[in-house]
C-alpha cells in the first residue's frame, strides 16, 4: 500500500478535496481507503442503541454488522491514542491510503491552501510537504503548486509523492 497526506488549516477544503479525488482514483482503477484524524471527541454510535450499551458496559471492541457494511468501534479506555501507522495496519490492503490530518507525522503531504482562510502556509515549516494545491498564485513557493480546482493534477501529484507504508517513519501523532 502507498500512503500520502492532505494537510492544511481547518476550512481549507481538505475533506471536500478527498471526496472529489476518490472517484478520480477509482476511475483510474486505483483502490483507495482514507484515514481521518479528529482533534475533538466523536462518536459513531447513538445512546440507547445496543452497540452503544455494549461499549458503555465496558466492552473494548464492538462490531456492528449488516448485509451492507460492518464497523468496529474500539474504546481506548486508558490506552494512549494510536499512532497513524497502527491505524493504517487495521485497513484492508488497497492501492492508496489518503490521510487527512496527522500533519505532524513524518510522511509526504500535499498542502491544501485557501486564500479566504487568511492563514499562513504550513510550508516551509513542514519539510514533508511535497507540493501545494491552492486557489491563488504562490510565486514565492519553491515546490510544485497546482490549482485547487484541478482535481486531475492534484491526483497526479498525490500519486507522484505517495510512498509505501513501510517507508513511513513512526512518529508522534498530532
Amino acid at each position: 500500500m502507498r500512503i500520502i497526506g492532505l494537510a492544511g488549516w481547518s476550512g481549507s477544503g481538505k475533506t471536500t478535496l478527498v471526496t472529489k479525488l476518490i472517484p478520480v482514483f477509482k476511475a483510474r482503477g486505483i483502490s483507495v481507503s482514507t484515514l481521518k484524524h479528529a482533534h475533538h471527541g466523536f462518536d459513531l454510535d447513538k445512546p440507547g442503541k445496543d452497540s452503544f450499551m455494549h461499549r458503555e458496559a465496558g466492552a473494548t471492541e464492538v462490531i456492528i454488522a449488516s448485509a451492507n457494511r460492518w464497523a468496529m468501534l474500539h474504546e481506548l479506555r486508558q490506552e494512549e491514542e494510536w499512532d497513524m501507522l497502527d491505524l493504517v495496519a487495521k485497513l484492508s490492503p488497497v492501492d492508496l491510503v489518503l490521510v487527512e490530518g496527522f500533519k505532524r507525522d513524518a510522511f509526504p503531504k500535499i498542502e491544501v491552501h485557501r486564500a479566504a482562510n487568511e492563514k499562513p502556509l504550513l510550508y516551509p515549516n513542514d519539510s514533508y510537504i511535497a507540493a501545494i494545491a491552492a486557489d491563488m498564485d504562490l510565486p514565492q513557493v519553491k515546490l510544485p503548486v497546482v490549482d485547487l480546482n484541478d482535481i486531475e493534477a492534484i491526483a497526479d501529484l498525490l500519486l507522484k509523492y505517495a510512498v509505501t507504508v513501510g517507508d513511513v517513519e513512526r512518529t508522534m501523532a498530532d
